[in-house]
Parts: structure tokens; C-alpha cells; sequence
């Protein structure tokens, strides 16, 4: 794919050429939004606006990391979402489940039904170590561990200093490392740590 190309092509008006931006990081910016709103509700609209928003603002895109900009864009469609419905609450119909796409990411391909039980298992926990961080220090800790974005790159997309986006990480792992301590009894041996010490 020939990303500057392509972006050329849909600035001069080529939606084939958008659509396949679009197609090309849909799930990258889905799995993003999920993470920032925690609900696959919110992520599937959120994810949606910034696809309009984007095709809408596509001439002020500068040569740059086109995929930083439009999870810039996502985030801020979903804390426009969240606000939202803030200001509107709505019940919620559908619970995330273990089958969210979005923490595919992190389930191993070893197959047979112990090993899914425990990569659930292990989903779980980590989901809920997740959920338990600061909206702030979850969105760079999944940008970075999750996404693979370099930290100049996130700064970009959050729109904070160098050292905020180091601090953030490390602040989120340290917690992360606290929580499934917490959580260790509940996983699968395999997964737990050991000491060599009898």
C-alpha cells in the first residue's frame, strides 16, 4: 500500500482511495476506542465519527504518521462520546464479553479448550487491571504495549510532553504489575510468578 498516495488521491476528492485508508485501520482505531471509552458501544460510534471527521479535515493533514492522526481524532471522538452520554445516560444492552476483539491481541494461539480457558482467564484480568487505570495513563499504556506506537508518537497524539508520556507508562505498569499481583492466586499456574527459592 502507498500510504502518501493513497492520501494524495482522497484529498484531490477519491473516496476508493479513503475507503482504503479506512479498511486499513479500522481495527487498529476500533481496538484503540474500545480501550479509551471501555465500551464497545461508544467505540463503534466514536470510531465511525473519527472516520467522518477525518475525511472531513483530510486536506489539514500534513506529512506526518497518518495513523497517530487519526487515533488523535478517535480519542477525541470517544471523549466526545463519553461526555455525551454522561450528559444522556442510556442503559446498556450489551456487556463486553470474553469474545471483545479488542484483547484478541493478547490471547495466545495455542489451541484446545484448557488453553482458551485460561487465556480468559488471564483476559479477564488484565481487562480489569485495565478498566482500574486512570483514563489517562490506560490510553498511553495501550497506545504503547498494545498499538506499538513509539513514545514521540503518542505524545503527538495525546498532545503531551515527551516526559509526561514516559511518566504515564511507567506510572500504568508499576499499577498494572501491583493489580495482577493481586489477581495472581486467580490465574493459571503457567502464568503466575515463581521463586526458584524451596
Amino acid at each position: 500500500m502507498d500510504e502518501p498516495d493513497l492520501i494524495d488521491r482522497a484529498k484531490q476528492g477519491d473516496v476508493a482511495a479513503f475507503n482504503t485508508l479506512v479498511l486499513t485501520y479500522q481495527e487498529a482505531v476500533y481496538n484503540y476506542a474500545v480501550y479509551v471509552a471501555g465500551d464497545a458501544d461508544i467505540a463503534a460510534d466514536a470510531t465511525q465519527d473519527a472516520f467522518i471527521s477525518a475525511y472531513k479535515k483530510l486536506n489539514s493533514f500534513r506529512d506526518g504518521n497518518f495513523k497517530a492522526w487519526l487515533m488523535r481524532i478517535a480519542r477525541n471522538k470517544c471523549l466526545d462520546q463519553l461526555r455525551k452520554r454522561q450528559r444522556h445516560p442510556q442503559p446498556s444492552l450489551d456487556e463486553m464479553t470474553e469474545d471483545n476483539e479488542s484483547l484478541s491481541i493478547l490471547a495466545s494461539s495455542t489451541p484446545g479448550p484448557e488453553s482458551r480457558h485460561e487465556e480468559s482467564e488471564l483476559l479477564d484480568a488484565v481487562g480489569q487491571c485495565l478498566d482500574a487505570l486512570p483514563e489517562e495513563q490506560r490510553t498511553t499504556v495501550v497506545l504503547r504495549d498494545v498499538e506499538g506506537f513509539e513514545y514521540a508518537e503518542i505524545g503527538q497524539i495525546l498532545s503531551v510532553s515527551l516526559g509526561t508520556v514516559k511518566s504515564r507508562i511507567n506510572r500504568a505498569r508499576r499499577r498494572m504489575q501491583d493489580c495482577l499481583q493481586d489477581v495472581m492466586e486467580l490465574l493459571p499456574d503457567r502464568y503466575r510468578l515463581h521463586s526458584d527459592v524451596i
